[in-house]
């Protein structure tokens, strides 16, 4: 029984890495592509991860500890690729808040606000 929740979850999580790179290559802009490689690769991985920790007896934690360190360093891999297409390309996005990404402000300490 355990042997096909494993299968299953690595069936699950297969397809969720598939569509993630289906996501890469098909999305219009930096930002759709970065969500989708992040998200749905990120979850896929887990379910990959789970399903090998509960088919292997002795790399069970092996398994968990690469879950627990793609689900640190996604996010912040996301985050650094979101902010270097932004400084890149010079995408006009048109904000109702501040935009913290703005650049330095006139006096040379932090960013601009916008007010």
């Amino acid at each position: 029984m355990v042997d096909l929740i494993a299968e299953g979850l690595a069936l699950v999580g297969s397809v969720f890495v598939l569509l993630a790179g289906v996501g890469v290559v098909r999305l219009a802009d930096v930002y759709e592509r970065m969500h989708a490689a992040t998200k749905a690769s990120t979850l896929g991985v887990a379910l990959l991860g789970l399903g090998a920790a509960l088919a292997l007896d002795d790399g069970g934690a092996q398994a968990v500890l690469a879950v627990v360190f793609i689900f640190i360093t996604a996010p912040s891999a996301a985050h650094l690729v979101a902010r270097a297409a932004y400084r890149a390309e010079g995408i006009e996005i048109e904000l109702d808040a501040r935009d913290d990404l703005a650049g330095p402000r006139p006096d040379g300490r932090g960013d601009a606000v916008d007010e």
